[in-house]
């Protein structure tokens, strides 16, 4: 199998990581993987992916224009029984169609939410670049694809509601993580470590990228609501600030009287990553669009309930499993989960941090979402 991306830099978030994790199951499956992209990966980058990777060519402008691509794909191809592309509105897609046609080698497509309507208006001018983007290409690249697959209904059904001639053959096949397999009191002290001013404290962790969709001053806003409940709380915000916002988050904090409860970290990886959650009391994640939220699936994994708006697609599992607790997206509905969240008892919190564990296990393992995922293009 070949998977297509147009970039593997980590701190790109969810679809990203996505590829690298199925290709992860896909390997110890038994199944050969190869991944190409269009912009040269760093080394320890690639030294994440199983199997080989390859680089196109340089692409060019933001769109990731690669004139080599179709080439690259058309005479490799037929060496793979299938090829998934990561993505949409950058060239990968409309390349790596170019370069099938009239081969016969079928193609699948993980939109990862790029279909979702919240753009449409939230960003009135992107969503304009992206419906010409749509009518020149993308909707024949869907079209064509033996078959889009979704990560949940949710984005299925919301794909549907954004651009007109949506034709495409739909697949709900969900989206796995891997479990964190080292020493979880390990990765907890490690965290401390390199914080300890979190040591005893009650921890709300946010972990994803510092960008106005994920809801982060929401989040800012109803934790300064709440704090007078326990002066133990703390806030951490981890990730990377990827267009510059958490300069004005924190004057924001600053207004709010609630700095020093607030721990800025950066992006987080490995056992930091991890050892963050263990750590942590709850995780909270308000965004205003989330196609699936790998960083939910994690939480859930280290048995941590979750605090969600109900702009994160996974959110009727979520609730429905009792692994959390489920909001809208704005500050009344942030403020409460945090104010329902610190009026349960120590016998509700439990319940649903052993909910969260069991729903990660019936809904997104990842050796089971690979198993699920090949016979799914089997069937196809």
């Amino acid at each position: 199998m070949l998977q297509c991306v147009g970039d593997i830099d980590p701190a790109l978030g969810g679809s990203v990581e996505a590829a690298r994790q199925l290709s992860m199951a896909l390997d110890r499956l038994g199944h050969a993987v190869e991944l190409v992209t269009l912009r040269d990966p760093l080394p320890e980058w690639s030294a994440e992916w199983p199997g080989t990777v390859h680089c196109a060519g340089r692409a060019s402008t933001r769109y990731l224009y690669n004139s080599d691509l179709p080439a690259w794909i058309s005479a490799r191809a037929r060496h793979f029984d299938a090829i998934v592309i990561h993505g949409l509105w950058r060239y990968t897609s409309a390349g790596v169609w170019r370069g099938l046609r009239g081969l016969g080698v079928p193609y699948y497509i993980f939109p990862h939410g790029m279909l979702d309507p919240y753009f449409k208006h939230a960003h009135p001018w992107k969503h304009l670049q992206k419906s010409l983007c749509w009518r020149m290409v993308e909707r024949r690249v869907l079209r064509d694809a033996r078959a889009v697959l979704f990560t949940c209904e949710e984005e299925r059904r919301r794909a549907r509601l954004t651009f007109p001639s949506y034709v495409c053959h739909e697949r709900v096949v969900g989206l796995g993580i891997a479990r964190p397999t080292d020493d979880a009191v390990a990765q907890k002290q490690a965290f401390l470590a390199a914080y300890p001013q979190l040591a005893g404290t009650q921890t709300v962790l946010f972990l994803g990228r510092i960008h106005p969709k994920k809801g982060c001053d929401l989040l800012i806003r109803a934790f300064a609501r709440v704090i007078a409940h326990d002066p133990s709380l703390r806030l951490v915000m981890a990730g990377p600030d990827e267009c510059g916002w958490q300069a004005e988050l924190q004057q924001l904090a600053q207004q709010l009287g609630i700095s020093a409860r607030i721990v800025w970290t950066g992006p987080l990886y490995g056992a930091l990553k991890w050892g963050a959650m263990r750590a942590a009391e709850v995780f909270a994640l308000p965004s205003h669009t989330e196609n699936f939220g790998i960083t939910v699936a994690e939480a859930m994994a280290c048995g941590l309930p979750v605090l969600i708006s109900k702009e994160v697609n996974i959110w009727r599992e979520i609730e429905s499993d009792g692994a959390g607790l489920v909001a809208a997206d704005d500050l009344e509905g942030t403020g409460t989960l945090l104010e329902r969240w610190l009026a349960m008892r120590d016998a509700g919190r439990y319940r649903m941090r052993v909910n969260a564990l069991l729903s990660f296990a019936r809904r997104f393992e990842l050796n089971r979402f690979a198993h699920d995922f090949v016979e799914c293009l089997k069937s196809v």
